[in-house]
C-alpha cells in the first residue's frame, strides 16, 4: 500500500510547475543578457569617435582617470549623457547634483568639451554598449585550467606544434640513417662470407675509413675552400645590403613611455599624440602638455611622470607652472635618409595604412623598436602588393574607369605612379 504524502504534494503538478518555472527564468535571463541590436556602421563611427577622443581618460570596465564606462546607460539616461559629453562644464554650473558629485569624486578633473552632434554621441554610446556585453569564452584545458578566448577569435598553428613536427622529422631521418648503416653492415658481413671474391672485390669490401686520407685529398680541400669562399662572400654581401638598415633598432629613452600600457592596455589612439600623422609629412613627436592632460591628475606619484614635471617645471602639490623648462630628448627610432621623402598623412588618412603596417604591433611594445626595415625594396614592393583604397574618393573615378578597361585586378599603387622615382625622390 503506497504511504499518504504528509506534505499533500501532487508531483504531477508540482513537476509542471518547476518546469514552467524553469522555463521563465531561463526565458528572462536570456532577455537579460542579449544586447540591442545596433547599426553596424553606427557602431563602427562611435568605436572610432571613441578611440580618439575618450580613451585617454575612459576605458570599459575598469577605471582609468574617469569613471569606468561599461554598461553606463544602466545608470544613467541618455538625455543626461548627450549634454554632460557634449559639455561637462556647463552641467556642472548648471547645479545638477550627480555632476558636481562626479566633479568632486575625480579631484575636479575637467573633462574637455566635444562638439559633437547628438547623433554622434549616441553612436559614441552605442560602442561603448555593444563593447560591455561583448562574451568572452571560456575553454577549459585537460589539466583543468581555464584559458580565456575573445569571441570571434582566430587561430594559428602553434610554435609548439611546429616544433614537434621538426623534432619528429629529424627522428625519421635518423632512424632512416640507422637503417642504411645496418644494410650496409649485413651487406658487408654477407660479401666478407663469400668464398669466390676476386681481388678487386675483397680490397672494396675490406677497406677501412681513412680520416687522414679523406681530409688530404684534393677533392675535400677544393670542397672546403668552396664552401668557406662562399660564406665570406655571402657574409660581406648581406652586410653591404644592410648598411644604413636599423631593423630591430631600440634605443633606451630618457623617460620609460610604454606603448604596450597606452596604446595597448588603454586603447588610447596613435593619433591624440601623434597629432600631425592624418595632415602633416611627419606623425611629430609629443609635447609633454598632451602627457599633462592625464598627468596632471594620475600617477603623479610615479618616478618618471615626476621626469616630466621636472621638464615643464610643473609643482604637483601646488599645481603651479615655472619658467624653467627644458626639453625632453627623445631619441628618434624610425628615421629615414634626407634623399627619400615620406608622407604620412598620404598614407594615413587617404591611403587608409594603419600605423601598424610599417610600425609593427607597436600596442605591444614596452620599448618601441624599428619593426620593419624601411628600405626602398621594402616600400616598392608595397607598392606593388597594395590596392588603392577609392572608395569615397572622386579622385579615382577616372583612374578605375582607364584600369578596368585593361585589367581585371584590383588597382595597386604601381598602377598610379607608385613606382616613379620622383615620387620619393626630387
Amino acid at each position: 500500500m503506497l504511504k499518504k504524502d504528509p506534505y499533500n504534494l501532487h508531483f504531477p503538478s508540482l513537476f509542471l510547475t518547476l518546469l514552467l518555472l524553469t522555463f521563465s527564468l531561463t526565458t528572462l535571463a536570456q532577455e537579460e543578457v542579449e544586447a540591442p541590436s545596433y547599426d553596424p556602421e553606427m557602431v563602427d563611427a562611435g568605436g572610432k569617435l571613441w578611440k580618439a577622443n575618450c580613451t585617454q581618460c575612459h576605458a570599459i570596465g575598469s577605471k582609468v582617470i574617469g569613471p569606468d564606462l561599461k554598461n553606463v546607460e544602466d545608470r544613467l539616461e541618455k538625455d543626461w549623457l548627450i549634454p554632460w559629453i557634449q559639455n561637462s562644464q556647463a552641467v556642472i554650473e548648471s547645479g545638477d547634483e550627480y555632476a558636481n558629485q562626479i566633479f568632486e569624486e575625480y579631484n575636479k578633473t575637467v573633462m574637455a568639451a566635444f562638439p559633437f552632434s547628438d547623433d554622434e554621441v549616441l553612436s559614441i554610446l552605442a560602442f561603448i554598449d555593444v563593447e560591455s556585453n561583448k562574451v568572452v569564452e571560456v575553454a577549459s584545458t585537460d589539466a583543468g585550467g581555464a584559458v580565456a578566448t575573445e569571441a570571434g577569435g582566430g587561430s594559428g598553428v602553434s610554435e609548439g606544434y611546429m616544433t614537434a613536427i621538426l623534432a619528429v622529422l629529424i627522428v625519421v631521418l635518423l632512424l632512416i640513417l640507422v637503417v642504411l648503416g645496418l644494410m650496409v653492415s649485413v651487406i658487408t658481413n654477407h660479401l666478407k662470407s663469400q668464398k669466390d671474391l676476386e681481388t678487386e672485390d675483397e680490397e672494396v669490401v675490406g677497406q677501412k675509413l681513412d680520416l687522414g686520407k679523406l681530409f688530404s685529398s684534393n677533392a675535400f680541400i677544393g670542397a672546403a675552400v668552396f664552401i668557406f669562399t662562399a660564406i665570406v662572400l655571402k657574409t660581406l654581401i648581406d652586410g653591404a645590403f644592410t648598411i644604413g638598415v636599423q631593423q630591430g633598432y631600440q634605443p633606451n629613452q630618457p623617460i620609460a613611455f610604454s606603448h604596450a600600457i597606452h596604446a595597448g592596455e588603454y586603447e588610447i589612439d596613435c593619433q591624440y599624440c601623434h597629432t600631425g600623422v592624418r595632415d602633416a609629412k611627419s606623425a611629430n613627436i609629443p609635447s609633454p602638455n598632451i602627457c599633462m592632460n592625464c598627468h596632471v591628475a594620475i600617477k603623479t606619484e610615479s618616478p618618471e611622470i615626476q621626469k616630466i614635471f621636472a621638464a615643464i617645471d610643473y609643482d604637483p602639490e601646488t599645481g603651479q607652472y615655472g619658467e624653467e623648462t627644458k626639453p625632453i630628448e627623445w631619441v628618434r627610432i624610425h628615421n629615414l635618409p634626407d634623399l627619400a621623402y615620406f608622407n604620412h598623412s598620404q598614407h594615413v588618412e587617404v591611403g587608409g595604412i594603419d600605423c601598424q603596417t610599417c610600425h609593427g604591433p607597436v600596442e605591444e611594445m614596452d620599448v618601441v623598436y624599428q619593426y620593419s626595415t624601411l628600405t626602398m625594396g621594402w616600400c616598392i614592393n608595397c607598392h606593388r602588393e597594395t590596392d588603392v583604397n577609392t572608395k569615397g574618393n572622386a579622385y579615382y573615378d577616372n583612374l578605375v574607369e582607364l584600369h578596368s578597361k585593361k585589367s581585371k585586378e584590383p588597382m595597386k599603387v604601381e598602377d598610379i605612379g607608385g613606382l616613379e622615382c620622383a615620387k620619393c625622390h626630387y
